[in-house]
């Protein structure tokens, strides 16, 4: 009983069998030869190897720009007229002790350096200078906060106003 054909047809049939009229092979002459090692080159390793057959970016940055994108960045909040006449009277109360170097925890607007929007976010230490002029509090690390982007103060300086 001969073996079915499986598999793909060459011209004699596929790999190391006889052909449908018995002839020999394409491949019957290196079936049966042990595989080759080079003498002088080292064999390479698995990671290596495996690396050779992983995937690649085809479109650089692609990946970035898409997480850049999905980033979520928010809107500056409008204080209400209550809410600017605390903030005028708690910078006041800063300015009148800043000699004392007020702790202070200032939440304030970041503007998003690479898309419209931006974050609020809590600097806390030491106020140095309220700067009238550039309308800015500079906190004795060397932050300039804008007074414009403040959303409130917070500190010891202003529990007597609870």
């Amino acid at each position: 009983m001969s073996k079915p054909n499986v598999g793909p047809k060459a011209e004699g049939g596929p790999k190391g069998e006889a052909g449908p009229k018995g002839e020999a092979g394409p491949y019957d002459d290196i079936i049966g030869l042990p595989h080759h090692v080079s003498a002088t080159r080292p064999g390479m390793p698995l990671e290596t190897r495996a690396a050779q057959f992983s995937p690649f970016a085809a479109l650089t940055g692609y990946d970035a720009a898409i997480e850049e994108t999905a980033r979520l960045t928010g809107s500056r909040i409008e204080l209400a007229e209550g809410a600017i006449a605390e903030l005028d009277m708690k910078l006041g109360m800063l300015a009148d002790n800043i000699a004392d170097r007020p702790e202070a925890a200032i939440t304030h607007f970041r503007p998003d350096g690479k898309k419209a929007g931006g974050a609020y976010v809590t600097t806390t230490g030491a106020v140095k200078q309220i700067d009238g002029v550039e309308r800015v509090v500079v906190m004795v690390s060397g932050e300039k906060i804008a007074i414009a982007d403040i959303l409130e103060i917070q500190g010891g300086l202003f529990e007597t106003l609870l």
